[in-house]
């Protein structure tokens, strides 16, 4: 018998939203060490442990203001790799540890600086390639860095170029330029110059779906995902001594999504797509056989997260979407499955939903590939929830979700549309969303709240939209430019002025912001202008006439605090409510769990009071974080009230 939404157990906040136990977890390339991230005083830091005693993991760095996110093991297997923020500000560093020693060096030690990884090598383990603004904030120079001396060479200053490619001598070997048409050329390097014209070129259409993948360690063949005079990006192998180009995989829905390649001479052994769900073909018929193994031992989703340098135990993480992920240790020559970790697991047993795969058909006939998760027991419409991701050149993918299994929990429909501009689908699908930021793109959300209306599932005065990033615009845009359909909404770092937002862009971005011009507007044109101040909720702010919440991060590079600052000034001039948290140790995004469950906390209740789902009490939350409410507690169920606490 099915349980009624409404006698769910709640799932706490703090099980979706808090650390996780482990996570990311790894093996050395030389198969004798596990390292994962786990928490250390509250504060998720790297950890390591033998092979064979997954139990005897000692923390090997020691954040505290900050999670780690992202790390990785050196070639060599000497030390292990961090790259950390201040605050936010995404001006990344990159950090690294003698395993040996435990000591710790900050190996790009500048003020206001993005490190990029541009290349490692199989042959040349104790060194890799970086990119680095600190001589020019828009423009990454090339450098050899050695990872026991910290030394680093200076291969390359950049003066014009969005990247580079290098092979596994640590070579460059190609240059990448955007050109005037909003795409990019690709200059070959032959013995440390740049090759005046370019080998190959892209136009905007292309620019999203066409990019070079990687050399096999001998140099002989470089991998393309290409997608010229096709839709879909095909995977392609080029011959570099002759040019020619072999079509390795292809599919008429999807473009390439991943590919699995030999540790030792890079070549494809498998690669996947992902349209609805991911699906891998194996070109090797070993990798294929150990693929096939795993697919009848779990049960959902998989994938190999790491893998040893002699192919021997790879790292495998499986999904199993209505139960917590689980990592294992995979040894492919005795077929053994081992129990890493649990990541959640906390949440076995949880009331977890299953989510539902869709195609929605948009007014113009465009097929939204999409997900819904409904709460347990529903039977009939209820309350739903928008959710619309980031990017916009980004997308939504199948498996467990934390906000599905939040919203869900708390009796609303949840609904995630790939809407046009969307990545993963073919070219065609990014074109068709150009210049359409505010119409097109936000008709195809219209339309899936249409669907969901008339298929029963969503209560037509009882939908909220919500998103972060392209997210928050599309929530601004459906209160400002069809205020009759949402009954709330919640932005999340979310633009209000397209105009200042391409005016305020990291100055590492600038090197693409011919591309932005294409796509979003051109402000240099009269044409454009007028284009991006038209579709700027924040020029319509005055049509807002229901509830609003608004989260944003202080030192956020990508969508200014203006941003957020702008539209709630708009609406206090207008005598519109609104209600205002302002994180100001947080970027694009809030990367400390306590400021993502405080805000959570606020938004769930602000959810329950529009559109009359079930929450657990704000609390200690907002307290307990870095939270600023600039505006607005009355608007939101028991916020005045955790503030006094």
């Amino acid at each position: 018998m099915t349980i009624p939404a409404d006698t769910t157990p709640l799932i706490p906040r703090e099980h979706l939203f808090g650390n996780p136990t482990k996570a990311g977890g790894q093996i050395s390339p030389d198969g004798k060490w596990l390292s994962w991230l786990a928490p250390l005083d509250g504060v998720l830091n790297v950890w390591m442990a033998p092979v064979g005693d997954p139990t005897a993991g000692k923390a090997m760095t020691a954040a505290t203001e900050r999670p780690i996110q992202q790390y990785f093991w050196a070639p060599d297997a000497q030390s292990l790799l961090y790259i950390q923020d201040k605050g936010g500000d995404e001006n990344f560093l990159l950090y690294g540890i003698d395993i040996v020693t435990g000591k710790e060096r900050t190996l790009t030690d500048f003020e206001n600086t993005r490190v990029d990884m541009i290349g490692s090598s199989e042959t040349i383990r104790d060194k890799i390639l970086i990119g680095l603004n600190n001589r020019d904030a828009r423009l990454h120079d090339a450098y050899l860095l050695d990872l026991n001396s910290g030394e680093l060479t200076l291969v390359q200053q950049n003066d014009a170029y969005a990247g580079f490619m290098a092979d596994d001598n640590l070579e460059l070997r190609l240059a990448v330029a955007p050109n005037a048409a909003g795409g990019m050329d690709f200059f070959p390097i032959i013995d440390g110059e740049i090759a005046e014209e370019p080998s190959d070129s892209t136009g905007l259409e292309d620019s999203l779906t066409t990019q070079p993948a990687g050399f096999t360690t001998d140099g002989s063949i470089m991998y393309w995902i290409d997608s010229r005079d096709r839709n879909t990006a095909a995977l392609f192998a080029q011959n570099v001594e002759t040019g020619e180009r072999t079509l390795i995989a292809e599919n008429d829905k999807a473009d390439i999504g991943g590919v699995m390649g030999h540790p030792k001479t890079g070549e494809v052994q498998a690669y996947s797509f992902t349209y609805l769900t991911t699906e891998w073909t194996a070109i090797d018929p070993d990798i294929g056989a150990s693929l096939d193994w795993l697919g009848k031992q779990l049960d959902g989703d998989f994938g190999v997260s790491s893998r040893t340098e002699d192919d021997t135990k790879w790292i495998v993480w499986n999904d199993p979407l209505t139960a917590p992920a689980q990592t294992y240790i995979y040894d492919r020559e005795a077929q053994t499955l081992t129990d890493f970790y649990t990541g959640r697991p906390e949440l076995v047993g949880a009331p977890l939903q299953p989510m539902q795969t869709l195609e929605i058909k948009a007014r113009d006939g465009l097929t939204l590939p999409s997900y819904l998760t409904v709460p347990a027991g529903a039977d009939s419409p209820v309350p739903m929830v928008l959710l619309v991701h980031g990017g916009p050149w980004a997308r939504d993918d199948y498996g467990f979700n934390s906000y599905h299994q939040w919203l869900a929990n708390r009796g609303y429909a949840v609904l995630s549309v790939n809407f046009r501009g969307s990545t993963g689908f073919g070219k065609d699908f990014i074109s068709a969303a150009d210049l359409e930021w505010g119409k097109r793109m936000h008709d195809d959300l219209i339309d899936a709240v249409k669907w969901a209306v008339d298929e029963g599932i969503a209560q037509a005065d009882k939908v909220a939209i919500m998103g972060g990033s392209y997210g928050g615009y599309a929530t601004l845009a459906g209160l400002t430019f069809t205020p009759d359909v949402f009954a709330c909404g919640v932005d999340i770092v979310g633009p209000s002025n397209l105009e200042t937002l391409l005016a305020t862009i990291p100055p590492y971005w600038e090197p693409m912001i011919a591309q932005f011009h294409e796509r979003m507007g051109n402000p240099n044109t009269p044409e454009g202008l007028a284009m991006l101040k038209e579709r700027s909720p924040l020029n319509s702010a005055g049509n807002i006439v229901k509830p609003l919440l608004i989260g944003q991060g202080a030192n956020d590079p990508r969508v200014n605090q203006a941003e957020s600052d702008q539209i709630v000034g708009a609406m206090k001039e207008k005598g519109i409510p609104v209600t205002y948290v302002l994180y100001p140790d947080e970027g694009h995004g809030f990367a400390n769990p306590a400021n993502n469950i405080a805000f959570n906390a606020v938004t769930e209740n602000f959810l329950a009071e529009w559109l009359g789902g079930r929450s657990e009490p704000i609390g200690y939350t907002v307290s307990g974080s870095t939270a600023e409410l600039v505006e607005g507690a009355e608007h939101v169920k028991g916020l005045s009230e955790a503030l006094r606490d």
